[in-house]
């Protein structure tokens, strides 16, 4: 009686899991594939995250997560439209419209996510607010820096936390706000203020890209969580669980071992969990509205979440930052992603 009881209910099921197996499309996704362009919001500049180079290819972390979004969607990593956007800027963007994802260092945080009618999907980089001075000041600790001018960019996180901090250890500082990173980087090297707050790793990249960054010092002090995370609107839940996916799916590959250079030669394995992810069994591409070969397309255009790190941000950049909480979980850091199954 059991088994014809079950036997009955595996019936009726088959044709929502039929219907479950490839999705229609949403309305961004719809919108996408009609273009023929992933239109993605990105910063007007912040070294390791995005930057135009020589010959106006933008480059940075950010950017070769968008990158990774347009060869999952559409099957070619450079079917893109950039829009460079300024702080106060970026979400009003995406809320009108105007680009289709924003993945600009943009930090998750409660009245973004509640109260503008967008949807952070996953955290593709775990900073922290610090602060850069000449080192010829002496300072080696912020609450030193009482009295001293600031340069910060308006309508930021950064804005917002260096108030906080200030007020929590009763510390009175000159605030020199600016409506964007380039500026405030400008009037810091000339000396217009005598101290930079932002996220650490832009501070990193920033240094990096002076003339003499051995003159200048990053302070230890974090002041704050910033969590950045790619941005969609709300009402969309395919395209959420698209961006978040692509995430998951790059940070599984670098578990595996799959790299740009190597994922052809996981095409014959027989490890189930690669199978899925590189879409030889399985309809997790289809479930989305996607090809199954979407991790392998993305994967293939710009490697996996270390890769993209170390590149743009890591060992093979000149800005040289560490892993550390963006490292995989089997390294003591927090990147984990739930298993594609």
């Amino acid at each position: 009686m059991l088994k014809r009881t079950l036997t009955a209910l595996f019936a009726a099921l088959l044709p929502a899991m039929a219907m479950a197996q490839t999705a229609s499309l949403g309305p961004t996704l719809s919108a996408v594939r009609q273009r023929d362009i992933l239109v993605c919001g990105t910063s007007t500049g912040a070294a390791g995250f995005s930057m135009p180079d020589s010959r106006g290819e933008y480059r940075g972390i950010d950017n070769d997560l968008c990158r990774a979004v347009a060869a999952a969607t559409l099957g070619d990593a450079a079917k893109i439209r950039w829009v460079p956007l300024t702080t106060n800027a970026r979400l009003p963007a995406l809320q009108s419209g105007q680009i289709d994802i924003l993945i600009r260092t943009a930090t998750w945080t409660h009245v973004r996510d509640t109260a503008n009618g967008l949807n952070f999907t996953v955290v593709n980089f775990y900073d922290g607010q610090g602060f850069m001075l000449r080192r010829s000041l002496g300072v080696t600790r912020a609450q030193d820096l009482a009295g001293a001018s600031i340069c910060v960019v308006a309508g930021s996180t950064n804005e917002l936390n260096l108030a906080d901090w200030a007020r929590t250890n009763n510390i009175r500082y000159n605030p020199v706000v600016f409506e964007q990173n380039d500026e405030a980087r400008r009037s810091y090297l000339a000396g217009r203020c005598d101290a930079y707050s932002t996220d650490a790793s832009q501070l990193a990249g920033l240094r990096a890209s002076f003339p003499n960054p051995d003159e200048h010092v990053i302070l230890p002090d974090i002041i704050s969580k910033e969590p950045h995370a790619p941005v969609v609107r709300h009402g969309d839940d395919q395209w959420f669980d698209i961006v978040r996916w692509t995430i998951f799916a790059l940070i599984t590959a670098e578990e595996l071992g799959i790299t740009q250079a190597n994922v052809d030669s996981f095409l014959d394995s027989q490890n189930p969990e690669i199978r899925r992810l590189l879409g030889l069994s399985g309809d997790h591409g289809p479930m989305m509205g996607l090809d199954r070969r979407w991790a392998y397309n993305m994967i293939k255009a710009v490697g996996n979440y270390g890769e993209i790190f170390e590149r743009n941000l890591g060992s093979g950049s000149p800005i040289g930052l560490r892993r550390g909480l963006n490292a995989l979980y089997t390294q003591g850091g927090l990147m984990y992603a739930p298993p594609i199954r």
